[in-house]
């Protein structure tokens, strides 16, 4: 259980800025860790607008504390946001990747990729009262109402992962088809592997590990 509270080159929890957030999120008082999970979720979950139109392929751009400093994020960059976070407060965390279906799809994906299929798509593990539970801080609360869902909650004791429906009950949002496992660090040949496999375009462009994949220019 202790490689999921260390520090590692993506999970650089000794940073200033992944302590300034543990510092801001006990403000009223030392939490439980319970507590501090959901705080720490509702945090990240807000404070980065999903953003999924650039992926990095740099492995010193997946710094929890590089990531930090970006106005917006991607499933997965948000994902490392948290894991640092909640390391960094002593509760274990890991990373997670699976492949999803948008049935509600963002238009340039499916333009560019031909696909609504999102891969990798990030998740995360956190270990509260014995037992790993999985949520997923994506989609900020500004973003689903645009989508017409409901914000994706999380209360620290059963497994938070994407919206099944809209608020209607009747249009299909979300749905997971296929888990990668967990991660201790991020795993951006994988990561490519996936995308090589899945779309395409990546695979004709040519793109390779060291290189940013803007949808606007593919």
């Amino acid at each position: 259980m202790k490689q999921y509270t260390d520090e590692t080159f993506h999970f650089d929890l000794s940073n200033e800025k992944i302590q300034s957030a543990v510092t801001f999120l006990n403000n009223k008082g030392q939490l439980t860790h319970k507590e501090f999970a959901i705080k720490a979720y509702l945090y990240v979950r807000d404070n980065w607008p999903y953003y999924p139109y650039r992926f990095s392929l740099i492995n010193e751009d997946w710094k929890a504390s590089e990531l930090m400093g970006h106005k917006r994020g991607h499933c997965i960059d948000k994902v490392v946001i948290l894991i640092a976070i909640l390391r960094a407060a002593h509760i274990p965390a890991r990373l997670g990747l699976a492949k999803v279906k948008n049935h509600i799809a963002v238009d340039q994906i499916v333009e560019k990729f031909g696909s609504d299929v999102l891969v990798p798509h990030g998740y995360i593990e956190i270990y509260l009262d014995s037992k790993w539970i999985k949520a997923t801080p994506a989609f900020n609360k500004e973003l689903c109402k645009l989508l017409n869902v409901h914000p994706l909650e999380f209360d620290g004791k059963t497994d938070s992962v994407f919206q099944e429906f809209d608020q209607t009950g009747n249009q299909v949002f979300m749905e997971y088809l296929e888990d990668y496992g967990t991660f201790n660090e991020v795993p951006l040949p994988l990561m490519l592997e996936l995308m090589r496999e899945h779309y395409p375009k990546i695979k004709e462009s040519g793109i390779t590990l060291g290189s940013v994949i803007n949808l606007a220019t593919l």
